[in-house]
Parts: structure tokens; C-alpha cells; sequence
């Protein structure tokens, strides 16, 4: 064989090893943008047919039930049941995002909220991640995902002062963990009030929170509903809070001025590695938009199913 003949052999093999290379890259960016699309308006939706569902399933006293497999699992679609295609029991590792109130009104509660945190960290698991940001007049991230069990030192120097940019912080925390491989993700929010000043509506960030199928679990540092001087904007506040945990599937857990926020977030970790994660295939493959019910049931009398209430389906342009 000549030089020239070896030259276009070796030309070849270049072109078709750069071919299959581009080709891989092409297939790498479809599947990481094959679970959310951003619309004109900012609003982030579905755009592949997976649905995931974490669920939780407790008995008795609130004990977590183990060891189920895919069969004992009924889940309906808007009234109508479906095939289960994906199946995790509770080793499956989750991403975690906690989203400090750092406001105004927090100065008395930062140092419960600190240990609380510490408290979350020291429960993760080897393949569990967690990142951390704070709100008030801005949104910013103290710490990004690591399983680390030792929280940023950012987090011990934080002060609170000004308003409360929530739904922003929560909006710009479910756009890092969309982008995280785990299926099983959760934001934690810890606040003590409402939110005052930001760009994004409760609706915008509950949509986007929704389309990565994360968790929100909400620790309410408000005063008591029950102490009878309970304010018109603590109700509200209490009532959002409750309503983000409620929707998405995660927890309400109040805590009154941070009294039992160590606590709380003990039982959040324990129950993000207590869960099932089952995914499946809408039968209605429409493009609508719509909100759309899931509804998880167990051919046990004596268990609790709790998971999010439903998703929006994804929309086309």
C-alpha cells in the first residue's frame, strides 16, 4: 500500500471518528434538554413524557414501609392507570437544595436555622448532594452541590437584613437541580414570613418546581396559628407555605420560632431516604399544557400513600 492510498485510509477514519463523535454530543445535549423546555414567558413545562412520582409510604405510627416492589404500586392518570416502566426503592440517592430566609425578621432564628442545616448535612447518605442559598433583598448561592457532611463556612457568616425575594430563590434553586442526574429532588425552604420582593410569581417558580420534579419541603419559622394574636399576613404566610409542600408532594412542618427546626429537618432527611420513585408514560400523550391529577394507591388498608398531587403536561410551542 502507497503513501497516498494510506493518507485517504487514515483521512477516512478521522472524518468518520469525528462524525460519530459529533453525533454522540448531539444525542448527549437531546437528552439533557429532553425533560424541560423554557417558553416566551419564562414558564417551564414538561416536554418529555416521563412522568416521576417520589412517594412515601408510612403505617401505623408514621413508620416508613420498606421493601415493596413495583407491583403493589397503582398509579392513575387523570382517573385512568398506568403502566410503570421505572422503578427505585429507597436507596436511590437525592439532590437537595435548602433556601435560607436571611430577611429582616430572621435575626433571632439564624442561629437555630445554622444547626438545622448542620443537622441535614450530618444525615447524608455517600451519593446524596446537597447545595444551600440565601434570600432577602437578593438571591444567593452559598454553597453548590457536594455530599460533603460539613456546610460551607458562608453559611456561619450570614446576617439577616432586608426583604424577602422567596419565589425567586426558589425559582433559581429548581433550575440547578433540574439540571442534576438524581431523580429524587427536594428543596427545603426555611422563612418566617412572606414573600415582598420578587420577580417571579408563587405560580411561575411552583411551575418550574413542578417540571424537575422536585419536593418542596417547607419549615414554617411564622408564630403560632394557635396563640390567638396571629397577624393577616402571618395566615398568608402560613397558607403558601403549606400550599408548596402540599402540591408537590413534599412537607408542612411548623415550627414556631425555630423551636423544633433541628427536628424538622431530621425528619425531612429521613424521609427523602424512605421514599419510592416510579415513573411511567401518560396514555394521554397530548401536548396541552394542562394540569393533569396523579392519584397512587396500595392494596394495603393499613398504609399511607403520600406523593404530589399531579403535573403540568408539556406544551408545544
Amino acid at each position: 500500500m502507497n503513501r497516498g492510498t494510506s493518507a485517504k485510509i487514515l483521512s477516512v477514519l478521522i472524518l468518520s471518528l469525528m462524525v460519530i463523535s459529533v453525533g454522540v454530543f448531539g444525542q448527549q445535549q437531546q437528552a439533557k434538554t429532553a425533560t424541560e423546555q423554557t417558553q416566551d414567558n419564562g414558564e417551564v413545562v414538561l416536554t418529555s413524557n416521563l412522568v416521576l412520582m417520589n412517594i412515601t409510604v408510612t403505617a401505623g405510627q408514621g413508620g416508613f414501609v420498606k421493601n415493596l416492589t413495583k407491583e403493589y404500586f397503582t398509579i392513575k392518570d387523570e382517573g385512568k392507570p398506568q403502566k410503570i416502566e421505572f422503578f427505585g426503592a429507597e436507596q436511590t440517592p437525592f439532590a437537595a437544595t435548602i433556601i435560607l430566609d436571611i430577611s429582616g425578621s430572621m435575626e433571632s432564628k439564624i442561629s437555630l436555622a445554622r444547626a438545622g442545616m448542620a443537622q441535614f448535612a450530618d444525615h447524608l447518605r455517600g451519593d446524596d448532594v446537597l447545595a444551600i442559598y440565601q434570600f432577602s433583598d437578593e438571591v444567593k448561592q452559598l454553597q453548590d452541590f457536594t455530599n460533603s457532611r460539613d456546610i460551607s463556612d458562608y453559611v456561619w457568616d450570614v446576617k439577616a437584613d432586608g426583604f424577602t425575594r422567596m419565589y425567586d430563590c426558589l425559582y433559581e434553586a429548581a433550575e440547578g437541580l433540574s439540571k442534576r442526574p438524581e431523580l429524587r429532588r427536594a428543596v427545603l425552604v426555611i422563612s418566617d414570613g412572606m414573600d415582598n420582593r420578587s420577580k417571579h410569581t408563587l405560580d411561575e417558580a411552583m411551575k418550574k418546581t413542578l417540571a424537575a420534579n422536585i419536593a418542596i419541603f417547607t419549615v414554617d419559622l411564622i408564630g403560632s396559628i394557635d396563640n390567638g394574636r396571629t397577624t393577616t399576613e402571618e395566615m398568608q404566610g402560613h397558607s403558601v407555605l403549606k400550599q408548596m409542600a402540599d402540591k408537590t408532594g413534599g412537607r408542612y412542618l411548623l415550627s414556631p420560632g425555630g423551636r423544633f427546626l433541628t427536628d424538622s429537618m431530621k425528619k425531612i432527611v429521613e424521609e427523602l431516604t424512605n421514599q419510592y420513585t416510579v415513573g411511567y408514560y401518560p396514555s394521554n400523550d397530548k401536548h396541552d399544557g394542562k394540569w393533569r391529577k396523579v392519584e397512587v394507591a396500595l392494596p394495603k388498608p393499613d398504609v399511607s400513600v403520600h406523593t404530589r398531587a399531579g403535573y403540568y403536561a408539556a406544551k408545544d410551542k
